[in-house]
């Protein structure tokens, strides 16, 4: 017997709340579950005004409407309000009744605008705490990582820094009382005039980088994250331009781990990139075991590579191949050390010459790092092996692990903070990471994931289908 469905819905009351129309296992209603913004009123009071205006939003409706796109991968604030008018989930999860008016999609912005990025780093801060009380975070392994994050901007937008190197090679000049004619920089004068820079006009932020030589530049920002070991729960974020250095960040990303989980961090693994000596420095100064691997030295030196030369920690001293010692001749600002050089006398008579300087080069000169001890020790213990934690510890950070979850290296879900917090294009939003198998060469988002050993003659091509596809996610 076939059915009918009467289609005249013009009902006046329904029998039931919000909830039962809901399915149990339906992301929002999980989330409500655990999820307490009882706070945040508190939180945000001196940002308004007590007798005069009018009513704002209230602070959690906002705040679940944004996690209701975040969940629901909607970036953008206009698409969400929308489809907030028909999604009964996000309506109930945001506290609106079926005949209660939903918020314009710009009063979004301004709430983002008007409460500042450190009233967001709070919300994080406390959701973090709230895991460490639940039991998710142990705190004491953290991986560390970064990724780059394309810039939602066209290549219109790009312009070459042309006023700014004007100002700098033409400064302001002064009487001669005041101050001296600059001094040019000792040494060969430059053979090449340094290559103007390129910026956006619409997002100065967002700096010209990659992460791999033989791709093209690309304006850019670089999203670090920290993740903790027990349950893969993302414990600091932190969104830099993109010519920024990872390895410089990890001080202060730590400092920012220990002190929103209470904890002190006992083993911080990270990739090749975060191989500084600085950092082998802290790491031990700190009782933090390092996991991280020393950068390969180059296979295709053209000169004797400075590891050939032998250092003494205890006296400070510095020996070439040969057996010569080299003397210290002052610090050296970038990178920071010492910089050691040998005598005219010896690099004139040595055998090694041909192997050691450039043919117009008078003698070698080394600059010994700070921290060049840790990382001599580190250098040592990965030339040793790891042990089968410190394995382990490493392979879950790079995600090949059997702990059931993808870490900083490969992570399962790619992040987006708000534009209004870090000047991202998008709102806060999620990209699930569906990698195909290896054999592929593109993902189905246009981003070259895993490729296999190419023949050259490929690469151009590989190269056209990337300007062909504009990656907006790593």
């Amino acid at each position: 017997m076939v059915g009918e469905q009467d289609r005249w819905q013009e009902d006046l009351f329904v029998a039931g709340p919000l909830r039962d129309l809901i399915p149990e296992d339906h992301i929002l209603r999980r989330v409500d579950k655990v999820l307490d913004l009882s706070w945040l009123r508190g939180e945000v009071l001196d940002c308004y005004c007590a007798d005069k205006g009018r009513p704002s939003i209230d602070p959690e409706s906002a705040v679940r409407l944004m996690l209701a796109g975040y969940f629901s991968g909607i970036v953008h604030d206009r698409k969400l309000m929308r489809e907030a008018q028909v999604n009964l989930a996000i309506r109930w999860f945001a506290g609106y009744r079926l005949h209660e008016k939903l918020p314009d999609h710009s009063s979004l912005t301004h709430i983002r605008q008007r409460w500042g990025a450190e009233r967001f780093r709070r919300i994080f801060e406390r959701t973090v705490q709230a895991c460490v009380q639940a039991g998710l975070v142990s705190g004491e392994t953290v991986h560390v990582d970064a990724t780059l994050v394309r810039a939602d901007v066209s290549w219109e937008s790009l312009t070459r820094r042309h006023v700014e190197q004007v100002l700098e090679e033409n400064p302001e000049q002064t009487t001669s009382e005041e101050k001296e004619p600059p001094r040019g920089k000792p040494g060969r004068p430059r053979s090449q005039t340094p290559g103007q820079k390129r910026s956006s006009t619409t997002d100065p932020d967002a700096t010209m980088t990659t992460n791999n030589n033989a791709w093209r530049l690309e304006p850019s920002y670089k999203q670090h994250t920290a993740v903790d070991d027990k349950a893969g729960v993302i414990i600091d974020v932190a969104v830099t331009t993109g010519e920024t250095s990872e390895g410089q960040q990890l001080p202060e990303q730590l400092a920012r781990v220990e002190a929103a989980t209470g904890i002190p961090v006992r083993i911080a693994t990270a990739d090749a990139g975060y191989a500084h000596s600085a950092n082998y420095q802290l790491l031990e100064e700190g009782a933090i075991d390092a996991v991280i691997p020393p950068q390969a030295a180059p296979r295709s030196a053209q000169h004797i590579p400075a590891r050939r030369f032998k250092y003494g920690a205890k006296h400070q001293t510095l020996r070439c191949p040969a057996g010569k010692p080299l003397y210290r001749a002052g610090r050296n600002k970038q990178p920071k050390g010492w910089r050691y050089r040998a005598r005219a006398c010896d690099c004139s008579t040595c055998p090694l010459r041909p192997r050691c300087l450039p043919e117009r080069a008078r003698v070698r000169a080394i600059v010994i790092v700070d921290g060049y001890e840790a990382l001599l020790r580190a250098r040592r213990r990965k030339e040793k092996g790891w042990d089968e934690q410190t394995r382990r510890h490493y392979d879950r950070h790079r995600g090949v692990g059997r702990g059931g979850y993808r870490s900083t290296k490969k992570p399962r879900y790619i992040i987006a903070m708000p534009r209004a917090v870090v000047k991202m294009p998008a709102p806060v939003t999620v990209f699930p990471l569906r990698m195909k198998p290896r054999e592929t060469l593109m993902s189905s988002w246009g981003r070259i994931m895993a490729v296999r050993p190419l023949k050259s003659a490929i690469h151009p091509m590989m190269v056209r289908m990337r300007r062909r596809f504009t990656p907006h996610v790593l």
